[in-house]
């Protein structure tokens, strides 16, 4: 959700021109969290989960399903309501704020981009035992239910990504006229993002600096009756309201590819997203390393977006789409002008997959780095200059490349170095794949870690599955010192593959070959799994970079391979070594069985992704006519069986068997 904070926004070019100034402060501030909390210690490992509803209203007169834009009245009643109020739960209290433990795990409520959208958290972070993991899905249903119960009776609060028809006419209500000054789309109007000056102000300064709107063309997927070559049958290339509706007659609408025009169609995507609050800053570099090469085979196994703007698309995450939804890169940060204006190429946009590790572990091989890295060298020798080391001062360096999107002139009248307003300006809208959080200045809260590829799921089941999983396999990755690092380069080709359609079972990724420490000794657990010896240490000099990692399919990753010895021994079995080492009663064990059994049957196909579930239900619907086209009667009732789907899961376990449908 990033910073929302209250002031008077500067428009782009007054905020360009203090750019510099808000990056200078923003770094002192990191500075003066880094002499502050460095050595701050946790008692042990805490975390949280994330869960995003679109909040969807029917119409079932006419069988229609419309994006409902009542937020803010959805918000108001979860505040008003005095019985959750009571236990900790409703709408984050400004003195508590979101990051402060509550008192119970009443679920708390927090406003996202779109006006049709809901975020969902704990009342306070989960626990480091294993009956806090059992309670995870109670609490998503929990949340699910009380979100429901302070909407209208025709309001439902739906776990899909995206919604069909999202830019489609009549799909919002209350309805408003397309386009706006701030967007300036030809699909959505600008009352569909949350009112808050914070939101209107980032899309209208993206497309401000970027020059013209932003340009996102998913591939379309070619049916059988699918017009070909395909030209977005919705674009008007004859509008004439803004200067940016030149952008389509400039050839920013692609052959065979749907065209999408703002902000909206990415960050009005949901997601399931995990945040780690580790023991001190050592633990949370490690885990912030380990975890970047699982992002994109977590980001393939919760594929769920394989429609956009009412077409079948030939993609099936919405990772790439919501980049380009808030790319602010110039043409010359493109590549496509010489540089003149600006100071650097910029290989990314701002949200993208990891481009630093961070960890001073001994195992991090300057192989792994990226060696085109682009950085502000100025910031990186404040920080050196700061005490701060190498290998972190380089992460932000390269975060504050980027300008603040959203100044509020207020901020800029002293420098408060007992706050982070400006280093989160630039820390929030850096939307990786990982991210590293430090304390809040004043707080008790420990350094985080924030896991964020995973595409939201339709049940909750399947969410809490989903969560419960990294959070097993972060503890085995401590516990066992697991080494999971392969050069970041080909972390960001994962991700590339990730979005390839049906990718779990078709693709395969660059992965690590041996999960314990280089070249180092190992011994057998007796459960097929290796543990690290005691008190080894790799050896040097490493041997050929290349050796160590190797395309792998998902299912070989997450169950192992077993065409002989030395495989990878896969990331369940890993989990499971971990479990057996920490005695876990019977029962719990069960209960945890449930939940990997899901990622373990998702992984060798037995299962289908949603995404693969949504596109088959849509090919098999009596009204399609194989042309691509997902229309009204098609959406209605695809939402309408997703809704079914959660209530069936949520009773007597229905949903998991219709969306674990056999090949």
């Amino acid at each position: 959700m990033g910073l929302l904070a209250v002031g008077t926004p500067l428009e782009w070019p007054e905020a360009k021109k203090v750019a510099g100034h808000v990056r200078s402060w923003g770094i002192e501030q990191l500075l003066a969290i880094w002499r502050n909390a460095k050595g701050k210690e946790r008692d042990a490992l805490l975390w949280g989960d994330e869960v995003e509803y679109l909040v969807v209203c029917y119409d079932e007169e006419n069988r229609k399903v419309r994006l409902s834009l009542r937020q803010a009245d959805i918000l108001a009643a979860l505040a008003n309501d005095e019985k959750l109020l009571e236990q900790g739960g409703g709408v984050p209290d400004v003195q508590r704020g979101p990051e402060k433990e509550a008192d119970t795990t009443a679920p708390v409520f927090h406003p996202e981009f779109g006006r049709f959208m809901l975020e969902a958290t704990p009342g306070k972070p989960w626990g480091i035992g294993f009956k806090d993991l059992l309670n995870v899905e109670p609490n998503m249903k929990w949340r699910r239910t009380i979100a429901k119960d302070h909407m209208a009776k025709e309001e439902y609060p739906i776990t899909l990504t995206t919604f069909p028809r999202l830019g489609s006419p009549d799909c919002i209500v209350p309805s408003y006229p397309v386009s706006g000054p701030k967007l300036r789309s030809q699909y959505v109007p600008d009352e569909i993002a949350n009112p808050h000056i914070r939101f209107p102000t980032l899309a209208a300064n993206i497309r401000w600096r970027r020059g013209r709107k932003v340009e996102i063309n998913v591939p379309v997927f070619r049916d059988e009756n699918t017009p070909w070559p395909f030209k977005d049958p919705t674009v008007n290339y004859d509008l004439h309201q803004w200067p940016e509706d030149d952008d389509v007659r400039n050839g920013a609408a692609k052959e065979n590819h749907i065209y999408m025009d703002a902000m909206a169609f990415g960050m009005g995507s949901c997601c399931l997203q995990i945040t780690f609050q580790a023991k001190n800053i050592e633990e949370g570099r490690k885990m912030y390393d380990q975890l970047s090469p699982l992002g994109p085979i977590l980001l393939a196994l919760t594929a769920a977006t394989p429609i956009y703007k009412g077409f079948l698309a030939d993609t099936d995450v919405r990772w790439n789409q919501i980049s380009r939804a808030v790319d602010d890169r110039t043409l010359e940060e493109l590549g496509e002008k010489p540089l003149k204006n600006d100071r650097w190429r910029v290989p990314k946009s701002r949200y993208a997959s990891n481009s630093t590790y961070i960890s001073q572990d001994q195992r991090l091989r300057p192989d792994y780095l990226d060696p085109d890295l682009v950085i502000d060298k100025d910031i990186k020798q404040r920080l050196l200059d700061g005490g701060m080391d190498d290998l972190l001062a380089t992460h932000f360096a390269h975060l504050f490349i980027r300008d603040p999107i959203v100044v509020f002139a207020e901020d800029l009248k002293e420098l408060d170095l007992n706050k982070a307003d400006h280093f989160e300006n630039l820390q929030s809208t850096n939307w990786q794949h990982m991210r590293f959080k430090p304390p809040p200045p004043g707080s008790d809260t420990g350094w985080r870690v924030e896991f964020r590829p995973m595409e939201i799921q339709i049940t909750d089941f399947e969410n809490a599955a989903f969560s419960i999983f990294i959070v097993l396999i972060t503890r085995a990755i401590l516990s066992f010192n697991l080494n999971f690092y392969i050069p970041i380069k080909r972390v960001s080709e994962n991700m590339e593959t990730a979005h390839i359609r049906d990718a779990v079972s078709t693709q395969k990724f660059w992965f690590r070959k041996n999960p314990f420490s280089s070249h180092q000794p190992s011994k057998m657990n007796g459960t097929g799994a290796s543990t690290p010896a005691e008190g080894s240490r790799p050896p040097t000099p490493f041997g050929p970079v290349e050796d160590e990692y190797e395309l792998m399919t998902i299912n070989e990753v997450i169950n192992g391979q077993h065409s002989g010895e030395g495989g990878f021994p896969g990331l369940i079995p890993l989990v499971e070594s971990y479990l057996n080492s920490m005695n876990v009663d019977v029962e719990t064990r069960c209960e945890l069985a449930r939940y990997l059994d899901l990622i373990r049957k998702r992984a060798d196909g037995t299962y289908w992704t949603t995404a693969k579930w949504i596109r088959h239900f849509v090919r098999c619907h009596p009204g399609y006519k194989k042309d691509s086209v997902v229309d009204d009667e098609i959406s209605y009732d695809l939402v309408k069986a997703a809704e079914q789907i959660t209530k069936a899961e949520g009773k007597d376990g229905l949903g998991r068997e219709m969306l674990g449908r056999q090949r």
